[in-house]
């Protein structure tokens, strides 16, 4: 099984058995030691960096290891129900929280599922993070965000309180979310179905952003590929009035305010400049 995403292959550096055991997936229990040997080695590899559910090329398409997804799936087939305890939190799942933190800053609070990897600099406020996520240098998990499954958070991105990263197993072939690198995702945002934030783009409070979610920019009117932030937008939600059958009505939508010029440094009070100076907040 490859990596391919729009055609495109590469070799995976998962186990090639991982597709003979997929293909008699239906079969498989937690009776069947050498296939959850098997399974254990390539979620280790997920785990601690060696292997990652998406590559992301700043220039190019998100490339996806369906292998690395299908052993994700085939782990909640092979492995058993298991108490853990982390003090006096117990739990009772299939995959166990995760242990190896180089490098890591882990809030009290924070959760992260085996599986998962997080480069050294990473700061884990109370958050989650789901099996197959994968979280670059210098980036900031705030309180309540949430990374879904086969997440791919790029570096020194801020993920702001109550931030939701929407996760993907199904269908084959999915893309997962990704935020690149540089990026900043304001409290309350959703980035869900396969989204994109480009590099450096800068997403303000409550957003909503799905796979099908229409980007104008706010001066010209140009539209922008469907659920994608563009690299180093400032965007915020809207909506765009649509009429139907039944009446007018108001659906979301993502509207660029401005775009940064490449190397400009935006910190959260010159943020709050752009968005005060159209309106949008406080």
């Amino acid at each position: 099984m490859s990596i391919s995403t729009d055609g495109q292959t590469v070799d995976s550096v998962l186990d090639p058995a991982i597709d003979e055991l997929w293909e008699r997936r239906a079969d498989l229990s937690p009776q069947d030691t050498d296939a959850r040997k098997t399974v254990v080695a390539a979620v280790d590899a997920l785990d601690a960096g060696e292997a990652r559910v998406a590559h992301v090329s700043a220039a190019g398409p998100v490339v996806v290891d369906e292998r690395a997804k299908r052993v994700i799936l085939l782990a909640f087939k092979v492995l058993p129900m298991a108490e853990s305890a982390t003090g006096d939190f117990h739990y009772h799942d299939r995959v166990p929280l995760k242990t190896r933190f180089d490098g890591v800053r882990v809030v009290p609070g924070a959760i992260a599922r085996w599986g998962s990897h997080f480069e050294p600099g990473v700061v884990l406020m109370p958050s989650y993070t789901n099996i197959g996520g994968y979280v670059g240098a210098g980036t900031l998990v705030d309180t309540w965000a949430t990374v879904g499954s086969c997440a791919q958070i790029g570096r020194n991105v801020h993920l702001s309180g109550g931030v939701g990263i929407g996760g993907v197993l199904e269908p084959p072939g999915a893309v997962p979310v990704v935020v690149e690198d540089e990026a900043f995702v304001g409290s309350r945002c959703m980035v869900v179905e396969g989204a994109r934030v480009r590099r450096g783009a800068k997403l303000g409070a409550g957003a909503i952003v799905t796979a099908s979610t229409r980007v104008f920019d706010a001066t010209t009117g140009v539209e922008y590929p469907r659920g994608e932030v563009p690299e180093r937008a400032v965007a915020v939600g809207s909506t765009r009035a649509r009429t139907f059958p039944g009446g007018e009505f108001s659906l979301p939508c993502l509207l660029v305010l401005r775009t940064l010029a490449e190397g400009e440094i935006h910190d959260k009070l010159a943020l709050n400049d752009v968005l005060r100076e159209h309106g949008v907040a406080p």
